[in-house]
């Protein structure tokens, strides 16, 4: 087993690393910046090294500083959580040139992933259901994409392969606007990633959005870990999450789960990673792979009871899954509100110091979180403060749990979005299960 990492991240997930590390008896350095000396699991770390000022690009993008923070407190491996340098190929190479261990896959395997183009061949090649596209990037002749178009069937989407976190689309529902959309989104996506590759794509009217957890160690084992619903979303942004999905039986989850875990075989990958797709009709259509933990990662492990944390630093030492596909089994229903500082009208970041904070309790109930009453939440990083999870036998004690659960919750001092995560529990439509992930959007009448 590992004997101390560094944890390149913040907020929630920085204090979850810190707590899986505590259970395998490993050392942890946390790494911050200027504005983050206060966090809960800076003050918890064996070891900390301050590695710039508030700016993320000066921080927590700053790879020269994180890896001279591994080297002076003589650290074996850097983990980085999700968000920031988490999907980064280069960090993940530099890490490993470096000499240390990165907790994730291969600089090549996030590579392939993280190009959507590359990503779907090698799923194509795996036997992954993916969606009609383009089987490719597009060139500059208008009368093919036409064509391709046309072959699709209106109306198709614009996607920027290098893309990522509802950037770089556009939908096109007629041929006149096609030329002019495929323009725009080659210069947004070269202005925004960089890279001005850009795919077409079947666009699915009313998806759900559907994602496995796979784990892979590497050494010819890998498993999947049932699936999350995370079809409640805006600005295709997740903001309530659920597993397992409802409506999936378990038939659908073993056809779509084992082509995944052998699809992690084929492309030799490693780690905890989680492949999302669209669900319309009762099929499945692959859009990408997250090579890194999930926000949402709580729920499978509450139904499933694996620390998937504590495998990720398992598969990082070097030695095999502790569980095999068959140990697999799913109990109950589990859901995640995210809680953010932002005002729950007008979505406006809202930082500040917490003068009262108040977290539920009970049967079913976590509360994954690095806020405390006298914190104060800066206004550098995203609005995410914290993850409230509630479990139930099935999913009807699960959305009760979570009503009472958020009814306990205070957090004074700040705006935040409880109030909205109350309004989604309190639905009609969301009690049903199986809203599409434009539900909320035109819920709120802000659909765009």
């Amino acid at each position: 087993m590992l004997k101390k990492i560094v944890i390149a991240n913040r907020g929630e997930i920085a204090l979850r690393i810190l707590r899986a590390c505590k259970e395998l008896k490993i050392q942890t350095v946390a790494v911050h910046s200027a504005a983050d000396r206060d966090l809960k699991h800076v003050l918890l770390a064996d070891e900390t090294v301050c590695i710039g000022p508030a700016a993320s690009a000066e921080s927590y993008l700053n790879i020269p500083a994180i890896i001279s923070a591994a080297e002076i407190t003589a650290a074996e491996a850097i983990h980085p959580g999700y968000g920031f340098l988490s999907e980064n190929a280069d960090f993940a190479e530099k890490v490993e040139r470096s000499g240390f261990i990165f907790i994730g896959p291969k600089p090549e395997t996030i590579r392939l992933m993280g190009d959507k183009v590359s990503a779907i061949e090698a799923m194509k090649k795996a036997g992954v259901p993916c969606v009609p596209g383009s089987d490719g990037p597009l060139g500059n002749d208008i009368k093919t994409n036409k064509t391709i178009a046309n072959r699709i069937g209106y109306p198709v989407i614009i996607k920027a392969s290098g893309g990522g976190g509802g950037r770089g689309m556009r939908v096109v529902r007629n041929e006149s606007d096609l030329e002019q959309a495929i323009t725009l989104t080659r210069a947004e996506a070269k202005a925004a990633f960089n890279n001005s590759m850009v795919y077409m794509e079947k666009f699915l009217e009313n998806p759900r959005h559907i994602e496995i957890q796979v784990l892979a160690d590497g050494q010819g084992n890998a498993i999947y870990l049932a699936e999350r619903d995370c079809s409640m979303q805006r600005r295709h942004q997740k903001v309530v999450e659920e597993a397992p999905a409802p409506g999936i039986k378990a038939d659908m989850r073993k056809s779509i789960g084992e082509r995944c875990a052998k699809a992690c075989l084929d492309i030799d990958y490693r780690g905890a990673g989680t492949f999302e797709f669209l669900y319309e009709n009762g099929e499945f259509y692959f859009i990408e792979m997250n090579t890194r933990i999930q926000v949402e990662h709580p729920v499978t492990e509450m139904i499933t009871g694996v620390d998937l944390i504590k495998e990720q630093l398992r598969i990082a030492s070097g030695l095999p899954l502790s569980i095999k596909q068959k140990d697999v089994k799913i109990h109950g229903h589990a859901i995640e509100c995210r809680i953010n500082a932002e005002d729950a009208n007008t979505f406006l970041p809202s930082p500040g110091k917490i003068t009262r904070l108040h977290i539920p309790g009970g049967f079913g109930i976590r509360w994954e979180s690095h806020i405390y009453a006298g914190y104060t939440v800066p206004p550098y990083y995203d609005s995410m403060i914290g993850k409230l999870i509630t479990y139930g036998e099935t999913r009807e004690i699960a959305i009760l749990r979570m009503k009472n659960a958020l009814s306990e919750l205070i957090i004074d001092g700040i705006k935040t979005n409880i109030e909205l995560q109350q309004k989604i529990m309190d639905d009609s439509n969301f009690f049903k299960g199986g809203t599409n992930i434009h539900y909320l959007e035109k819920k709120l009448g802000s659909q765009e």
